[in-house]
């Protein structure tokens, strides 16, 4: 029995280290073939394709990226990093919740892409056959865009020393004779080491011209505007007086909101340039001023160094006149105020669409303390609908999102943009935790601002007696002693505002009219003896101006 029993064990343990041996065999030949699978992975013919595709718009010679996606001896040595940051996700940069929305500029890469690119890094990185390369990429040097047909810089370099942010601005004739259509634009740092970001805007042929004004009198100018505004100026820099109303939520009777609609470009870390979708263009009146707005930061620069940057912006032209012009704009809160040590504090904006409009693109835009941001649309018909959500907002990464599909919103529809901010000291990039945060242009004040692209549908057009919209002209007070004039030009009526483009409205009815391609009305008031009594610009915000008693000017028009 005893031995029954011990020949019954030895052979249980003789099969268990058969089985044993059998797995580690097995297992063996399972990592054997593994490897050897890796090493098959190489450069030319498996990760090139995806580089090509996902990553050669930044990492390529002349961009922001640190090497060239583009040929395998400056790829090599950055090949365990490009593991690490393309397993974590890291690269390629996207921070849109991908239960939200589809969008055309996505550069995820799927799983398999990463399996490969991985596999080729276990396996030792090779570079394969240069015959399996597939064509490179052609970009034309210097730009993202195609061979720009105009490129329009800033007058002179500008020299920033290391200290506080300046903001700066540039006027720039166009010298069109012709009215022209965008369909590519691009705008470009001359230094990035000290370009936050630029903003190109069009100014209207008849404007104010800051780039004819002497220093004194453009300071002047602004000093006089800012008067009465809720800002103040610190050095080259505006910011939120501290004792302005505080409304976090801007979707309420009280909310006051940013925004103006004559952006043509923008630059900012990982901002994309801007290709239209076919059929739509932007339009540069002819005789136009591009004026650039430039922020100069000192971030990464230290001791006495001075940098120099003359930055510009590149402007493809449609071959005729688009169907649909497209209008940049933002929905933002200006008066909001983040409490020290906050580390979710919630700020929303609303903006409810006057006519039929089309968005195209969604850009979400904060400062240091930027934690997430959500676009929302809530429907006539009760039905809602969230058009991007940005769980991880990074400051040093702002994209503009562009829709798959453009997304068609029906007149009254509201959208609501929603932003979280992160003022604790958990913050890494917090510049003051125990600082409360208002409004402001440097970084380290805070900014609350969704932009989006879009195409409003004109109204029908009314035709109203010039009588009448002669007895709308005039001066209106927009604040204490800062006044617009309002004056006819055939049946439109045209407002002027101190240092502001010109603003011209076609009636849809006697009191309303509004200011093509664009989601901004007018509004004359008139109190119960029929007597017009005050303006009112809707749009980004709400602009009330009192008409100021005195003999009405004759129009200009017809």
């Amino acid at each position: 029995m005893q031995m029954r029993r011990s020949f019954s064990l030895t052979m249980a343990i003789t099969l268990c280290l058969a089985a044993g041996l059998i797995f580690i065999a097995s297992g063996s030949a399972d990592n054997t073939s593994k490897k050897s699978a890796a090493k098959n992975v190489t450069f030319s013919k498996d990760v090139a394709p995806i580089f090509f595709k996902n990553c050669a718009e930044c990492h390529r010679p002349g961009e922001s990226a640190p090497f060239s996606a583009l040929n395998y001896k400056a790829v090599r040595p950055w090949a365990k990093s490009i593991k690490e940051k393309v397993v974590n996700r890291t690269m390629p940069p996207w921070f849109a919740d991908p239960h939200y929305g589809e969008f055309s500029n996505n550069p995820t890469l799927t799983k398999a892409q990463i399996d490969t690119i991985s596999a080729w890094v276990d396996g030792g990185a090779a570079e394969g056959d240069p015959k399996d390369l597939p064509p490179a990429p052609k970009f034309t040097e210097g730009w993202s865009i195609s061979k720009p047909d105009v490129v329009i810089q800033i007058p002179e370099e500008y020299t920033y020393k290391p200290g506080v942010d300046e903001y700066q601005y540039f006027d720039v004739p166009t010298n069109f004779t012709e009215d022209k259509y965008v369909t590519m634009a691009e705008a470009r740092p001359g230094n990035r080491k000290i370009v936050h970001h630029i903003i190109a805007f069009i100014v209207p042929p008849g404007a104010p011209n800051m780039g004819k004004m002497t220093a004194e009198q453009r300071y002047k100018a602004m000093e006089a505007q800012l008067k009465n505004s809720p800002f103040y100026r610190d050095g080259f820099l505006m910011r939120m007086k501290q004792d302005q109303p505080v409304e976090d939520d801007g979707c309420g009777p009280n909310g006051r909101r940013g925004g103006t609609d004559n952006l043509l470009v923008g630059y900012a870390p990982g901002r994309n340039a801007d290709v239209y979708a076919p059929g739509t263009a932007r339009k540069i009146p002819a005789g136009a001023t591009i004026r650039f707005q430039i922020h100069y930061s000192n971030q990464t620069l230290s001791g006495s160094e001075a940098e120099k940057d003359r930055s510009m912006v590149g402007l493809v032209f449609a071959k005729e006149p688009p169907q649909r012009l497209v209008t940049t704009n933002s929905i933002g809160n200006i008066f909001f105020k983040i409490p020290a040590g906050a580390e979710n504090h919630r700020v929303t904006a609303c903006r409810t669409v006057k006519r039929d409009t089309t968005i195209y693109g969604l850009e979400p835009h904060m400062h240091l303390r930027g934690k997430s941001m959500e676009y929302k649309v809530f429907y006539p018909d009760g039905k809602s609908e969230t058009l991007l959500n940005v769980p991880n907002y990074d400051f040093a990464w702002q994209t503009n999102y562009i829709l798959k599909e453009p997304k068609r919103l029906p007149k009254g529809s509201k959208i609501m943009v929603t932003g979280y901010f992160d003022n604790s000291a958990k913050n890494k990039f917090n510049p003051d935790p125990t600082k409360e945060v208002r409004y402001g242009e440097p970084t380290y004040d805070e900014m609350m601002l969704g932009f989006l692209d879009f195409v409003s549908e004109a109204p029908p057009i009314a035709q109203v007696d010039p009588k009448i919209l002669d007895s709308y002209t005039g001066k209106y007070e927009v604040m204490p002693n800062v006044f617009a004039t309002v004056a006819r030009d055939g049946n439109s009526l045209v407002v002027q505002v101190p240092l502001q483009p010109k603003l011209v409205f076609t009636p849809t009815s006697e009191t309303r009219f509004f200011l093509a391609n664009s989601d901004t009305d007018l509004v004359i008031v008139k109190n119960d003896k029929g007597e017009v009594v005050e303006a009112v610009i809707e749009g980004g915000r709400t602009t009330r101006a009192k008409r100021v008693k005195e003999v009405a000017a004759s129009g200009s028009g017809q």
